[in-house]
């Protein structure tokens, strides 16, 4: 699996303190098997292929490597679930994929255009992939670290998802 930190970070070290000791979180792009099969061919959440577009302007995060798709690059516009199984809270949005390959993420740190997210939703999900609706919140791109960093000091959340304004999934969020 290759990895990538992400380039440069917005305001957190990705650590929190839970008042008994520090503890890091893990920002995580959709898997590289996932994107292997979009890229193949395979079907995204609808059933469908990705579609191949060619970029415009500067708002086209992948979101295998949480890096945004340079003007003029192929990329795949998909539908897609962040989740294992269909349920309730499966939401299902679209996404934009680099077309080529890219280096997973998986880094401590949010990349810095998330900053840009004006605003962003955050929620929590517990570990049967339903959402603890206490933790729902519409941030400030800026203030997205410090959002998961309260989300994740509640122990019954398994993890964050971050999505845009248009509740597209951007990336999800551990504890490390």
């Amino acid at each position: 699996m290759h990895r990538t930190r992400c380039n440069p970070v917005i305001a957190s070290s990705g650590e929190y303190n839970t008042g008994a000791h520090a503890m890091r979180f893990r920002v995580r792009g959709i898997s590289s098997d996932e994107v292997r099969q979009f890229r193949e061919g395979g079907p995204d959440a609808n059933g469908q292929a990705a579609l191949r577009r060619v970029a415009q302007g500067g708002a086209n995060p992948c979101r295998h490597c949480l890096q945004l798709i340079a003007e003029g690059d192929e990329m795949l516009v998909l539908a897609y679930r962040p989740f294992g199984l269909v349920q309730p809270y499966a939401e299902t949005g679209p996404i934009f994929l680099h077309a080529q390959d890219c280096a997973h993420c998986e880094a401590d740190r949010l990349p810095a255009w998330f900053a840009h997210l004006q605003p962003a939703l955050v929620r929590g999900y517990d570990s049967k992939d339903w959402i603890k609706y206490e933790t729902g919140a519409v941030v400030a791109g800026s203030e997205l670290a410090a959002a998961c960093e309260n989300i994740l000091a509640d122990v019954d959340v398994a993890y964050v998802h971050i999505r845009s304004k248009f509740n597209c999934f951007q990336c999800r969020v551990d504890r490390f």
